[in-house]
């Protein structure tokens, strides 16, 4: 009877010992499928004791990883832990896949399979996708693709490789009133590019404006590893694979069409505008109009849904400097009658609009008001293939063989990125805008296309690869005796009337361009 006592007594201090700390249950109780090994038991780490202390003290953390340090085991240990030792305590698992979040159910489900009897729960519902015990505890697991953020109280929410869901940010909204009644999250990732909702939250949570606690783990926290296990992670995926996977680099991860360590110089260079426009304060202007120099407007109009943006760049053609820019919702009629507005304001400046599905709203008012400086597109070339458009010329008195606006097409738009990435590689344009660049870090390569990341917005950035576009391929328009080339930037239709200052500019002002070729004379493109 004495040893029975005795026997009670232990089970009694361990349950109590494993109700206060997770490290201790984790540590002496749970047990993991080896992919290699079998069942094994889980021999904490140090980091990983660390974490779950941090996960147990922490409302929401934010975890950081390298891959293949058993952080999401970690964190399914830590959810069985909460259920067995509390009453009512509801998970909820989201990942990229159901198959990604059923992975972590299961984990849990071995986990408590394996425990001694007098530690399990008495689970009443047990599925692929989700566990539930008598004491009202449960786990679930969904895809990003559901809706079940919204559903139900939380207790804990566990958000599996975030950097990677592409509708990440509508789940963290939905998840708020969920996770109201003081409910957590376990958010973790790997890196997957800069200006995500992932690294935004990272970057709030390490500056202590958003209240998420931060938990980074390097490959070299594992104590295993060495210098020579980081070597063959570069010789298996790449020195830029294993920044991401193994260094935790955010700069380095990602496809981002720009180089992120280039957006980061340009980023550094960004400043405030000296004024703030409009009534919705979205034109934001850094210089005023200098009447000795020209400028190109380049516009790209909403599509009308509400999800985008109308936006405007106005650059300085000599210098590639961004001046002004708009970025906001004006209906299409009132934004081109904006465009006007500033086009004169900036020299009658060259205006050019993509014409595509609603552009066509904002072009119109500016053709009824007679708008003399309209850019043009010639039907059959859609201004693509330059030596095409220098045997045949545009023919500038015939309009009907010519489109107002820029025309964006399958054969243009690899152009545009392409001019784009030239001009951010050599570090040419003169930008200003955080926003810009902020579009810069989402806008990235999927499936083939260049494209903001789903959730984000690019409005600026092919804004911006039109106007980068546009002056390079009126530079390469040389002059040989086709009239209009001269006017590929400037005009591409016919005007008896001076544009710009009106003053004849002198041929010795610095107008040279390098061509590649030796020196070339600029004058023509503002004449």
């Amino acid at each position: 009877m004495a040893a029975q006592k005795d026997i009670k007594q232990i089970i009694a201090e361990q349950y109590q010992k494993c109700a206060s700390d997770p490290v201790f249950f984790m540590r002496n109780y749970c047990y993991i499928q080896h992919p290699v090994k079998g069942k094994i038991k889980f021999n904490l780490y140090p980091f990983q004791e660390h974490s779950l202390t941090d996960l147990r003290d922490s409302r929401y953390n934010i975890i950081l990883k390298s891959r293949q340090l058993g952080i999401s085991t970690l964190s399914a240990g830590y959810a069985l832990w909460a259920m067995l030792f509390n009453e009512d305590f509801n998970v909820l698992v989201i990942a990229t896949t159901q198959e990604v979040a059923k992975n972590l159910v299961t984990k849990v489900q071995v986990m408590h399979d394996n425990l001694p009897s007098w530690l399990k729960g008495n689970m009443i519902a047990n599925n692929k996708l989700s566990l539930k015990f008598k004491n009202g505890s449960q786990i679930k697991a969904i895809s990003s693709a559901s809706t079940g953020a919204r559903s139900e109280a939380l207790s804990l929410l566990i958000v599996d490789e975030a950097a990677f869901i592409r509708n990440i940010e509508e789940i963290w909204v939905a998840s708020q009133a969920t996770l109201s009644t003081g409910g957590g999250a376990i958010v973790l990732s790997t890196p997957n590019g800069i200006g995500n909702w992932f690294h935004q939250t990272w970057a709030g949570a390490e500056s202590g404006h958003n209240g998420f606690n931060t938990i980074r783990l390097r490959w070299d926290v594992h104590p295993e590893r060495n210098q020579d296990w980081r070597d063959e992670q570069t010789q298996l995926l790449g020195e830029k694979g294993a920044a991401q996977e193994c260094d935790c680099d955010f700069i380095s991860s990602g496809h981002t069409v720009i180089d992120g360590s280039i957006l980061q110089e340009f980023e550094a260079k960004c400043t405030e505008p000296i004024e703030r426009r409009g009534y919705d304060n979205g034109y934001w202007v850094w210089k005023y109009p200098d009447y000795s120099r020209d400028y190109v407007v380049i516009a790209d109009v909403a599509r009308g849904d509400g999800a985008d943006f109308s936006t405007f760049h106005v650059i300085d053609v000599e210098t590639i400097e961004q001046v002004a820019e708009y970025k906001g919702k004006l209906p299409p009629k009132d934004f081109g009658n904006m465009l006007i507005s500033v086009a004169s304001e900036w020299n009658n400046a060259l205006l050019a609009i993509e014409n595509a599905n609603i552009g066509w709203a904002a072009i119109q008012p500016v053709i009824d008001r007679g708008y003399q400086n309209l850019f043009y597109t010639y039907k059959d070339d859609g201004y693509v293939d330059v030596d095409i458009q220098l045997r045949k010329g545009y023919d500038t008195k015939d309009k009907s063989k010519m489109v107002p606006g820029v025309s964006t097409t399958s054969r243009t738009r690899p152009l545009m990125i392409s001019a784009l990435e030239m001009y951010m590689r050599e570090g040419s344009p003169i930008i200003h805008s955080k926003r810009l660049i902020q579009e810069l870090f989402v806008f990235i390569w999927e499936n083939g296309k260049a494209q903001a990341q789903r959730g984000y917005n690019d409005d600026l950035v092919m804004a911006f690869a039109i106007g980068l576009w546009l002056r390079d391929t009126s530079l390469k328009l040389r002059q040989q005796g086709i009239e209009l080339n001269k006017r590929a930037l400037t005009q591409l239709q016919k005007t008896d009337s001076v544009i710009y200052t009106g003053n004849k500019r002198p041929t010795d002002i610095g107008w040279d361009w390098d061509n590649g070729f030796g020196n070339e004379d600029l004058t023509w493109l503002i004449k």
